[in-house]
């Protein structure tokens, strides 16, 4: 039976059988500590979670005759490394990876700065058309990017761009996801108060934007980025036709390893883990700071 108690803090404790969650109320508001099961199941979790990579590494170090034993084998071995180097003679992956981390961070960073402008008009200012603009963005969104292929290949073709990191680029700077999703989360996280005491102050809407709006938008922008660097990362279909095997992004390169009679996996998962490690690299430098973003907009009071 759980008792309750009351501190000179003003603050009320629940203590309960071991192994039972336990929440503490302060002044700040509740604080809940796990127990046993609670860790059980993020051990789960998390072993669901990292099994395929660690299984991408056991196919990465042995052969196709060796996966298709019974059992098959459930340890990597030093064969990964050679593979890995075969698939960067097959394939020009480094060059891959430094084009994917270009065109991905360009284009993470323009969707996040003009989505969350874009996102800040739509919310908080008036202006005769808005209504029938949103509704043509959102309307954008149910477009196939598929029927858009041949015009644009036939505009970066005119500038000369084919082959280029810029005919990646420049098409993906803007999202219609990114400036709904950035207008939903500023019209609630920013109250008309704050931006029109900055207007009667003699405040500009850009010093507004650029003193109010980014550190309260922060949080999501933080989602925004990470999200829209994930998907041009793993973007195939237009680099594909835009770039050429010379110069390509990493999933291009990836798409050309194995090519042979009967593809060897062995070299594909290696080629494979080279190109998923500059992201794992990018999200433990960056996760706890988009975390902790996330965790921030989600504090109110």
């Amino acid at each position: 039976m759980a008792t309750q108690t009351l501190n000179p803090g003003n603050s009320n404790t629940e203590a309960g059988a071991p192994g039972r969650l336990r929440i503490r109320g302060t002044r700040a508001g509740r604080q809940f500590t796990a127990g046993p099961y609670t860790y059980l199941i993020l051990a789960i979790t998390t072993v669901v979670a990292v099994f395929p990579l660690y299984y991408t590494m056991i196919i990465a170090s042995h052969t196709n005759h060796e996966m298709a034993q019974v059992p098959p084998p459930f340890l990597p071995n030093s064969s990964m490394f050679h593979n890995i180097r075969l698939a960067l003679h097959e394939q020009p992956l480094l060059k891959a990876i430094v084009n994917s981390l270009i065109v991905s961070g360009c284009t993470a960073i323009g969707t996040v700065l003009f989505c969350t402008l874009s996102g800040f008009a739509f919310a908080k200012l008036r202006f005769r058309g808005s209504r029938a603009l949103l509704a043509l963005t959102i309307a954008t969104m149910a477009i196939p990017p598929q029927l858009g292929v041949i015009p644009l290949f036939l505009l970066i073709a005119k500038l000369h761009w084919v082959n280029h990191l810029q005919s990646v680029v420049l098409p993906t700077l803007v999202s219609a996801f990114g400036v709904f999703f950035m207008r939903q989360y500023l019209t609630n996280a920013i109250p008309t108060e704050i931006l029109e005491a900055g207007w009667v102050d003699g405040a500009s809407t850009f010093r507004i934007f650029r003193s109010i709006v980014v550190p309260i938008a922060r949080p999501a922008m933080a989602v925004l980025g990470m999200l829209t660097f994930l998907a041009s990362w793993n973007d195939f279909f237009w680099p594909l036709l835009a770039l050429t095997s010379r110069n390509p992004t990493v999933q291009v390169g990836l798409a050309g390893l194995g090519s042979g009679y009967i593809p060897q996996q062995a070299v594909i998962m290696g080629g494979t883990l080279l190109g998923t490690f500059p992201v794992l690299v990018v999200f433990a430098l960056l996760g706890r700071q988009i975390v902790g973003g996330i965790m921030q907009g989600a504090v109110k009071g």
